[in-house]
């Protein structure tokens, strides 16, 4: 398969290192803090910076002092990526711990270890540091994911123990959508027209879905003037855009076996989507995970605040910044501190101020077939939170969970919970893809007559268009219902009631899964 240019093994091998160490909460425990276990990278830590700087400054002080404590140091970067954004943005700061190159004081472990010098940092300051937090480890994870990247990296001890990989016994479980033909991805022909788009509207605008996610590839359904794949705060672009694009090269790391990477094509998946529910919308397309499908928190957060930075820059003239109403999130984490206010609040902020300026949040519930919430999805006032966020009369952050294609059922493999506030098609659904080729050959061939015959080649997916599925794709179905029920926005974009009234119609509109006999 085809390789970006001066492409090597020692980049398939660096872009492969997993990502994330796995929390063990039984590490560092502090009374009166109830940990559970997610993915987190141990060097860093971030900082919340608000306008309170004498108790900002006390916390940084702490985290020096139980850094210290284990021999390492506390390095502050800059926050050069700051540039651009105006006071009212929500920021942070991001922490390294280092070992020094002299032994020093204290217990010295090899290796730095943030939530040791978090809950260091609490019991010594004998508070919980509301402001600092862990980095964790985003993840884009429709059904079918390696079980590397996973949002939840404790399903499973080992995924290759077992003896005999080939089960007679077929799939069980979630495990039964990764089976061609009951929801895995595969390729599949589209027989009808391309959705209709309506003229330009006079007065007003189209209304506009921000996608940050892995891109959007080349598809004759999503052309520049429908997709925004560039665009630029003060000169600088938005997310990635190094040549280890998903949307453009089907197969970047992992092994030479010919198998496309899990993520490649969800972005122009989700814009495909999109596409189908709003043919009038406008997408804007932000690439914030690579082919692996990770994202550390910092880059989502910067890529986030720039995204909310241009937001508050259209509402206030619209000649500037971009236009965006509806912001769709198909990613997640879990932390290990969700309640009681105690989890990173820089993302529940940024989200929060792009509420103000009246822009929907669609996030997607997770694939995990558990029913604990999952971040950014349970940011929002949920009946029975425990989260402490209060209620507001700001646009809507929807959480999404996973229709089969009855629409009578919820997907076996979506999250779920009180914190998911909606369900919608998001098992075997069909959407665009990238024209990818992968490894994998048809079973039987045999030309005659000058034509090429041959059975279903499972990875060509040249058509155009597959089938795939997960929460993922449930999200942008629902931004894309919302951006549609918006219709005509007004230059400088809808109000936060006004979107709201759209998000009632919407739900109100979507099918409701059947209660259990």
């Amino acid at each position: 398969m085809e390789q970006p240019e001066g492409w090597t093994w020692q980049d398939r091998a660096e872009g492969s290192i997993r990502r994330g160490t796995a929390l063990d909460p039984n590490v560092e425990r502090v009374d009166g803090i109830r940990a559970f276990p997610t993915a987190y990278l141990p060097e860093r830590l971030l900082i919340t910076q608000d306008d309170d700087n004498g108790a900002h400054d006390r916390e940084i002080n702490t985290l020096h002092e139980a850094a210290g404590a284990f021999g390492w140091q506390l390095i502050i970067d800059e926050p050069e990526q700051r540039r651009g954004l105006t006071a009212d943005i929500p920021w942070f700061v991001r922490a390294r711990l280092i070992t020094p190159d002299e032994p020093a004081r204290g217990e010295s472990p090899v290796a730095p270890d943030a939530w040791r010098v978090l809950q260091r940092a609490r019991r010594i300051s004998r508070s919980p540091m509301p402001r600092t937090s862990l980095e964790h480890v985003l993840s884009i994870d429709p059904v079918g994911l390696n079980p590397f990247t996973r949002t939840n990296p404790f399903t499973r001890t080992n995924p290759f123990t077992r003896t005999n990989p080939a089960d007679p016994r077929g799939a069980g479980g979630s495990e039964d959508y990764l089976q061609p033909g009951r929801g895995a991805r595969q390729p599949v022909s589209w027989l009808g027209p391309a959705p209709l788009r309506s003229p330009a509207p006079r007065n007003g605008r189209r209304a506009v879905v921000a996608v940050l996610d892995t891109g959007c590839g080349v598809h004759e359904w999503l052309p520049d003037d429908i997709v925004t794949r560039r665009v630029e705060l003060d000169g600088v672009p938005l997310g990635l855009t190094d040549d280890a694009d998903p949307e453009r090269y089907p197969d970047l790391y992992g092994q030479l076996d010919g198998e496309i990477d899990a993520v490649a094509g969800h972005g122009t998946f989700i814009a495909g989507l999109i596409r189908q529910t709003a043919p009038d919308a406008d997408i804007l397309s932000i690439r914030v995970a690579g082919a692996l499908g990770v994202v550390d928190e910092s880059t989502f957060l910067n890529a986030l605040a720039q995204v909310v930075e241009l937001l508050r820059r259209h509402r206030e003239n619209p000649r500037t910044g971009h236009p965006i109403d509806v912001l769709n999130l198909s990613l997640g984490y879990y932390h290990e501190t969700p309640a009681d206010g105690l989890f990173s609040l820089t993302l529940n902020a940024l989200l929060t101020r792009a509420r103000e300026l009246g822009c929907v949040v669609v996030c997607s519930a997770g694939n995990d077939a558990i029913d604990r919430p999952s971040f950014p999805a349970s940011l929002w006032a949920w009946p029975g939170a425990d989260n402490g966020i209060p209620r507001d009369d700001h646009a809507p952050l929807l959480s999404v969970g996973a229709l089969n294609p009855s629409a009578r059922s919820v997907a076996l493999f979506s999250n779920v919970g009180p914190w998911v506030r909606v369900y919608a098609p998001g098992a075997a659904v069909v959407s665009t893809s990238p024209a990818f080729m992968g490894g994998e050959q048809a079973s039987s061939r045999a030309d005659f007559d000058g034509l090429h015959r041959e059975t279903l080649d499972p990875d060509d997916y040249r058509g155009g268009f597959a089938v795939w599925s997960g929460t993922s794709f449930a999200a942008p179905y629902v931004a894309g219902r919302i951006a549609a029920q918006l219709g005509t926005v007004p230059p400088a974009g809808v109000r936060a009631d006004a979107a709201a009234d759209a998000v009632k119609k919407v739900l109100e509109g979507l099918p409701t899964p059947a209660a259990r006999n």
